[in-house]
């Protein structure tokens, strides 16, 4: 019973398939596949957005004493339905000397990067759309694709605040690419595989990497940069609202700027997904509940800290974003790299000590070259 729960979805999908095999060749067969498992995305995307806005203002809500979405259905559940209605019905606002048609295709572009890399992450137990032996490669070159678009929406608006956002978001998102991608590093090494499928199976029977010296730093490292990837507080400033409005998409309305809101929020799920599959063990879990059901509350308890960063920090200045990025992250991600290698060279329990000698080692250094001038106090001379 609990075999038949855990792969519901794929026997569902396998057993539909068989059906049409008695009448098709089996060339429409493989085709039929490909298309249920963008259907699939394609129609949970959405949903899981809409409702992570409602999580999101719920918790929101009730850290800052309040109720949160509570007038429309049940507990407020049908307010993202009605939100959506809204927006399709607002009217589009172009701004007069915009380039019209990059303007349009800005926010088209944006939401295409978060819907493909859902393609790769696997949500359960032989649930992955697209096992690719370099799953992890796409996903990282697929997902950077999205600053080119907030770029285009931008420079497209003809609006000083639009184009100062996406120059901040530009800068940002490069500087926490970098050690996004060193971060991870350190499981290729371990894992000798790009497969996201094949890192899970790594991990499978709790031997999850958090739980390492090496991975427990680099799935911090990992889940902040990803913050910083999808703007997210304190991370936030390329959408300062009280800086430049509202940045890349001030000039943005509708159904428009709904497709930012869907990219960034269809990101953050990815983002967190990712981090699940990484360093938590995917859908490694106890076998009394189903895989899929492991992979969803792990990605959501990540995205509960992300709605608990905004509720509760401040947003970093440009010069503390930008110094964490090259000054802390970098140089750590760097030298966990070694750290990692020596986990894989040693035995147990010498790999042990050796990575979390390295890593008291890394931290000291970062803290004593990091560490603020107290300025010399002034003597100042005054004329009798």
């Amino acid at each position: 019973m609990a075999e038949t729960i855990d792969q519901i979805f794929v026997l569902a999908k396998d057993r539909f398939l068989d059906l049409l095999g008695i009448v098709l060749p089996d060339w429409i067969i493989l085709l039929v596949r490909i298309l249920i498992s963008i259907a699939v995305l394609l129609a949970v995307a959405p949903v899981v957005m809409m409702y992570m806005t409602w999580l999101e203002r719920k918790v929101l809500g009730r850290i800052q004493n309040r109720y949160g979405p509570n007038r429309v259905g049940i507990f407020g559940l049908l307010q993202p339905i009605a939100d959506g209605i809204k927006m399709l019905t607002k009217e589009d606002i172009v701004p007069k000397n915009a380039d019209q048609v990059i303007h349009f295709l800005a926010p088209v572009v944006i939401v295409i990067a978060p819907l493909l890399v859902l393609a790769v992450l696997p949500f359960g137990r032989n649930m992955i759309a697209a096992d690719l032996n370099v799953g992890l490669l796409f996903f990282l070159g697929v997902s950077t694709f999205g600053v080119i678009a907030l770029f285009m929406g931008s420079w497209a608006s003809r609006n000083k605040y639009s184009l100062l956002g996406g120059m901040r978001a530009f800068a940002q998102m490069i500087s926490y690419e970098i050690p996004m991608v060193l971060s991870v590093v350190p499981v290729i090494l371990v894992t000798s595989s790009l497969s996201t499928a094949a890192i899970v199976e790594a991990q499978l029977g709790w031997k999850w990497f958090i739980f390492t010296p090496w991975g427990g730093f680099a799935a911090l490292v990992f889940f902040l940069c990803g913050v910083a990837e999808v703007n997210r507080t304190p991370f936030d400033l390329p959408e300062a609202e009280s800086e430049i409005v509202a940045g890349f998409h001030t000039e943005y309305s509708g159904m428009k700027f709904a497709l930012f809101y869907m990219a960034e929020f269809i990101s953050t799920f990815a983002i967190s997904g990712l981090a699940v599959t990484l360093f938590l063990g995917g859908w490694d879990g106890p076998a009394f509940l189903p895989s899929w059901f492991w992979f969803g509350l792990k990605t959501f308890i990540l995205i509960l800290i992300m709605i608990w960063f905004r509720g509760t920090l401040p947003r970093f200045r440009v010069d503390q974003l930008m110094g964490f990025a090259w000054k802390v992250f970098l140089p750590f991600t760097l030298a966990n790299i070694f750290i990692a290698a020596l986990w894989a060279l040693l035995p147990y329990p010498k790999n042990f000590i050796a990575d979390t000698i390295g890593i008291t080692v890394i931290l000291t250094l970062l803290q004593i070259f990091n560490r603020k001038e107290t300025p010399k106090k002034r003597k100042y001379l005054y004329a009798n």
